[in-house]
């Protein structure tokens, strides 16, 4: 096991304290990237005492022509305008953040008034874009391949309370 429930659970607890403090008085949305984050912002959202919206978005990468991916296509997008609006993209893991680029791009064309990141994990070492607007972050974290809480091995294990190395 790498993080205990106990451990998510007090600093998930701490992000919400200070997500409310920053958000205090303001129209917030957390747009919450599906799959991995479903569990995130569950727990994220019970400990943010704001009244606040939320919606959900889905990304996928499509392969390149030597199969590897090439770029990334929305899936399914939220549903709530956000002009003038404050987003919290809540994610579980940045890693290059190529892929929070890429959303980030295209919100900031529906001119909200601000765009932040909130992420469980980060990995900064794997990071290829500098300006990510990162404001809360859980855990900086190993090179490792993760199961539990959200994250998957094959679609299965998200359900587990804690965090666990996935070793070959």
């Amino acid at each position: 096991m790498y993080l205990s429930a106990q451990e998510i659970r007090v600093r998930v607890a701490e992000l919400g304290a200070e997500i409310a403090r920053d958000y205090a008085g303001r129209d917030l949305l957390l747009v919450t990237i599906l799959k991995g984050a479903f569990i995130f912002v569950s727990d994220l959202a019970r400990a943010v005492p704001l009244p606040y919206a939320m919606d959900f978005v889905a990304l996928a990468g499509y392969g390149g022509p030597l199969g590897g991916r090439s770029g990334i296509r929305i899936v399914k997008d939220i549903d709530t305008a956000i002009t003038d609006r404050d987003v919290l993209l809540v994610t579980n893991v940045i890693d290059t953040g190529l892929t929070l680029n890429y959303l980030i791009k295209v919100l900031r064309l529906r001119r909200p008034a601000d765009v932040c990141i909130c992420t469980l994990l980060d990995r900064p070492y794997r990071r290829l874009v500098d300006d990510l607007p990162i404001r809360y972050v859980g855990f900086t974290v190993p090179d490792e391949f993760f199961a539990g809480y959200g994250f998957d091995l094959a679609e299965r294990y998200r359900g587990l309370p804690d965090l666990r190395f996935v070793r070959p």
